[in-house]
């Protein structure tokens, strides 16, 4: 049964609503206020969202600018409860991203209708968020048959990038960003003493570049292969295109985007505040997450040192006595130049 929060402070109109909606087999949660309606959204994760414009307290406008802003409802079908022939209220709540609306008094089956029209099209757009080339290119080419959408090109070659290539370059102007089919990549920072640090990794899914084309900046990072890779190149304009022209694309777009950025702000917080051995064990619980290589059922390590101690953020020779403590703990094996983690656990939970 499909999942639906109804906030208004009306109870009649809830209860009513509630009514219509259990009959016609939806679960319904309610809430009084626009504060409860958020709580009630981050813990039951509903399908969709009714929500009254204006209310005391936390109005509809200020529910849909937190849940819009929230990484576990941002997608979620929000539809607008507003006063009869009220157009600037209609009109503010499309602006800031609703999926459509209904005008008090509404007719039950114009309730239904539209709850049903915004269900089936959140259901196409969870089923096509897929991060392999398949799922890119479907969902670029149903966004490309609307006419809303004018992309450069729909066909999606793959480029291949040997080992050590430089994609991009810090101080840079951006003109595509970059879908990973296949390999592995790194994204770093040179700082005032030539020193490296990577900041971010790449693989299978991920998509890489489109920071500074938001931001409407040159790279401040340089992004570079470390293991031979396939890539998808999307033109600038398109990636704008699919921003900008429509909210719902706009939407399941950046949810393709999203997926590593908590990473990225994880990992400069472990740079920032943990102590060198956390460093390490934080740094090789990131690459064993990112790349998921095996060897004999066992996460391995096959970057450099070099680059392992840049995504540690330590110097080479420093990391290297770390890992000789840990390999002496029994937490990892080295093994013809490879890393063989055997305490993934402890690792994962270093406490010092």
């Amino acid at each position: 049964m499909k999942k639906v929060l109804l906030i208004d402070d009306d109870e009649a109109l809830r209860e009513n609503v509630a009514d219509i909606l259990g009959l016609s087999n939806y679960t319904v949660i309610t809430a009084g206020c626009g504060k409860s309606g958020v709580e009630k959204a981050l813990k039951e994760r509903p399908d969709l969202i009714l929500c009254d414009a204006v209310m005391p307290g936390l109005d509809g406008y200020g529910v849909i600018h937190i849940l819009s802003r929230h990484p576990d409802t941002f997608l979620i079908p929000f539809i607008f409860l507003t006063g009869e022939n009220n157009l600037a209220d209609i009109r503010k709540g499309m602006q800031m991203g609703a999926d459509g609306y209904l005008v008090k008094p509404f007719k039950e089956t114009d309730l239904l209708n539209t709850i049903e029209i915004r269900l089936k099209k959140y259901d196409r757009i969870k089923k096509n968020i897929v991060h392999d080339k398949k799922g890119i290119s479907t969902f670029l080419q149903q966004v490309n048959e609307s006419d809303r959408f004018n992309l450069v090109s729909s066909q999606r070659d793959m480029h291949l990038y040997k080992k050590k290539h430089v994609l991009y370059s810090e101080g840079q102007r951006p003109f595509n960003i970059y879908f990973v089919i296949s390999g592995k990549i790194k994204e770093y920072l040179i700082n005032e003493d030539g020193k490296e640090l990577i900041t971010n990794m790449y693989t299978e899914g991920d998509f890489i570049g489109y920071t500074a084309i938001l931001e409407n900046i040159n790279y401040t990072e340089t992004a570079q292969v470390i293991e031979d890779a396939k890539l998808v190149l999307i033109p600038k304009s398109d990636f704008l295109q699919l921003i900008n022209n429509d909210r719902q694309v706009a939407r399941q777009f950046i949810s393709l985007l999203s997926h590593n950025v908590r990473e990225k702000e994880e990992r400069l917080l472990n740079l920032a505040y943990n102590s060198l051995r956390k460093k390490v064990a934080s740094g090789i619980i990131d690459v064993i997450d990112k790349f998921p290589d095996k060897k004999e059922g066992k996460p391995v390590i096959e970057i450099s040192r070099e680059d392992l101690a840049h995504v540690v953020g330590s110097a080479q020779e420093s990391m290297i006595r770390t890992l000789r403590e840990f390999k002496t703990e029994k937490l990892i094996e080295i093994m013809e130049g490879s890393i063989i983690v055997l305490n993934e656990n402890k690792l994962r939970h270093l406490l010092y």
